[in-house]
């Protein structure tokens, strides 16, 4: 007799889900000729008051050196800018300029609404309401793990 296919667990649904999620943002930035790890760096430093690099990764989901090739591409292109942190002269800050609030206040209109389209059609808004503070929840509840070396 045949098994019955396993029900997906936790990671591999939310996994799909990421992947769906992240080419549908990818199409609605690309009308904005912006890519998804730009729209990170620019909300992460959306509200004007300067982020260190390693925030800015953390929410961006990029490893350091990856970010600092990225944020070097963006301030050629006039998006963002560096200055050092005034409480630390050691530490730099990542701040939008002009150009890049702009873009960032047009990026953000495309998302907002695409995700209103998203939810509408998904429909039952009151379980959805409730889907976006579950997840923070869960992710806040994760605790980082090392990843394991092989034994030998």
């Amino acid at each position: 007799m045949p098994s019955e296919p396993s029900s997906p667990d936790l990671a591999h649904l939310l996994s799909h889900a990421e992947r769906r999620l992240g080419r549908r943002l990818a199409a609605v930035l690309a009308e904005e000729g912006c890519s998804v790890e730009e729209w990170r760096v620019l909300s992460a430093v959306a509200d004007g008051q300067g982020h260190p690099m390693s925030e800015i990764a953390d929410h961006a989901l990029m490893p350091a050196p990856t970010l600092t090739k990225l944020v070097d591409r963006m301030v050629a292109g006039n998006l963002v800018y560096r200055r050092p942190d005034p409480g630390d002269r050691r530490r730099v800050l990542l701040h939008l300029t002009a150009r890049g609030r702009i873009l960032h206040q047009r990026a953000a209109h495309r998302v907002h609404s695409d995700q209103t389209r998203l939810l509408d059609a998904i429909g039952d808004q009151g379980k959805l309401a409730q889907l976006l503070p579950l997840l923070a929840a869960t992710v806040d509840g994760l605790p980082a793990v090392a990843p394991s070396r092989p034994h030998s």
